[in-house]
């Protein structure tokens, strides 16, 4: 219904919150461009690495390591790497949005969480590749000499995690958590 000054509970929303949907639309652009640089950095390392391979192929085309099981596990998360880096371009999405009130509810955080997700799993398996072509090219299946490296190569994700996984948290349970919009209020004076 609308208020004394005639304006529907929408148009006083809209009126209100102009300046906070434009913070949000820049915030977002820039949180997209961001990360979408990276994931575009990724899916291009990613490629390369795929025919590129550590230690890399005999006379008939083979990669000289393809029957180490270090191998498989190196080309698994070199292609899930690639594939979920190519799907956090999914930030595109936001660059090209609209930024009305009404998408900031579902259409726009929606995009955020599954560009955010993907691009933790594409750093995540970029870094396992990195470690078993570290291996294969040593020819060695453990070594001492490996924790150090292992423990210094895990800070991008450790660091991505502790700086990203509230903000993907925080957004998911706004977005599909319990809402304001959706909750049945009891009527005062009613049962």
């Amino acid at each position: 219904m609308p208020n004394s000054n005639g304006q529907t509970p929408w148009e006083l929303f809209t009126e209100k919150h102009r300046e906070l949907v434009k913070e949000g639309q820049t915030w977002m652009k820039e949180t997209a461009t961001s990360c979408t640089v990276v994931a575009a950095l990724i899916v291009t390392i990613m490629f390369a690495t795929a025919f590129t391979v550590p230690g890399g192929n005999s006379e008939s085309g083979f990669p000289l390591f393809s029957a180490k099981k270090l191998f498989n596990l190196f080309i698994v998360c070199d292609a899930l790497s690639f594939l979920s880096s190519s799907i956090s371009i999914f930030f595109l999405g936001i660059l090209t949005s609209r930024y009305g009130e009404e998408y900031f509810l579902k259409s726009l955080p929606t995009k955020m969480i599954i560009g955010l997700t993907s691009l933790f799993i594409s750093i995540s398996t970029m870094t396992i590749a990195f470690f078993t072509a570290l291996l294969l090219m040593q020819h060695v299946q453990s070594s001492e000499a490996f924790i150090p490296v292992v423990l210094l190569s895990s800070v991008p994700i450790t660091l991505f995690v502790k700086l990203q996984f509230p903000l993907l948290f925080e957004i998911f349970i706004s977005t599909y958590g319990p809402s304001i919009f959706n909750r049945t209020q009891d009527r005062i004076g009613t049962k």
